[in-house]
């Protein structure tokens, strides 16, 4: 059993400055800090990165419900994704093997769901409901802390996550986004910034390379970078 400087001591070890060389962990140990504090939605975010490349993340959510559907049900899942063999989930204080999950089919962005963050200071919302309003989005945005949005998107409950830069400098931590992103990736959606190109996870402890996050079950991520560039500027073009 540590002692209290014992753990301080391996919190302190938490210092690699990332990159594009190498393996190594990023963790987010209570990513949704607020969500937290409030008794809400947090997650407790892992990821492996070989060569600046995310290859494998877990997202354990302790108070998500099982089914997306169901807020009251059962609550509390463990989602895990491995670079080219998929993205699944169970729930969370059980044994078991993980059952796959996938993103939804939802091909009109008109009868789409946008995610969104339940705080300001994370994601510009009134240009998301701009963005809402260019797509034809009817149905009120679904918000929720943390990373439990990528996994909202994995399993299907929403088809878009979007996290719209507050301000011109800021810009996104990878252990925000590595395991979240490959969760999406391997349930078959797509994840970029707001101008349509790859997170890059290769240059440091930030994506430097990146403004904003966008996350879809890719069938209307070209559509949705459009919106995106049509309501914030900036002439990024979409690779998706």
């Amino acid at each position: 059993e540590l002692s209290e400087a014992g753990i301080l001591e391996a919190i302190d070890r938490g210092s690699h400055g990332g990159g594009g060389t190498g393996t190594f962990w990023t963790l987010d140990p209570i990513d949704g800090t607020q969500g937290f504090l409030r008794g809400d939605q947090y997650a407790v975010a892992l990821a492996l990165i070989q060569e600046g490349r995310v290859v494998m993340g877990l997202l354990g959510c302790p108070n998500l419900p099982w089914d997306g559907g169901r807020p009251d049900g059962p609550a509390g899942c463990l989602f895990a994704a491995r670079r080219g063999s998929g993205a699944g989930w169970r729930p969370l204080h059980e044994d078991g093997e993980f059952r796959p999950i996938r993103v939804d089919s939802a091909a009109d962005p008109a009868a789409a769901s946008i995610c969104e963050s339940v705080e300001s200071g994370h994601t510009a919302q009134g240009p998301s409901a701009d963005v809402a309003a260019r797509l034809g989005v009817s149905s009120p945005p679904f918000r929720i802390d943390s990373q439990c949005k990528y996994a909202a998107i994995a399993r299907g409950d929403a088809s878009i996550y979007l996290r719209l830069p507050t301000r011109d400098d800021y810009r996104e931590k990878i252990w925000d986004h590595a395991a979240g992103s490959i969760l999406v990736e391997e349930a078959g959606g797509a994840v970029t910034d707001i101008a349509g190109l790859p997170l890059d996870f290769s240059l440091g402890r930030t994506l430097q390379a990146n403004r904003g996050v966008v996350a879809t079950n890719r069938l209307v991520h070209k559509a949705v970078i459009n919106a995106v560039q049509s309501v914030l500027g900036g002439g990024g073009r979409s690779e998706q």
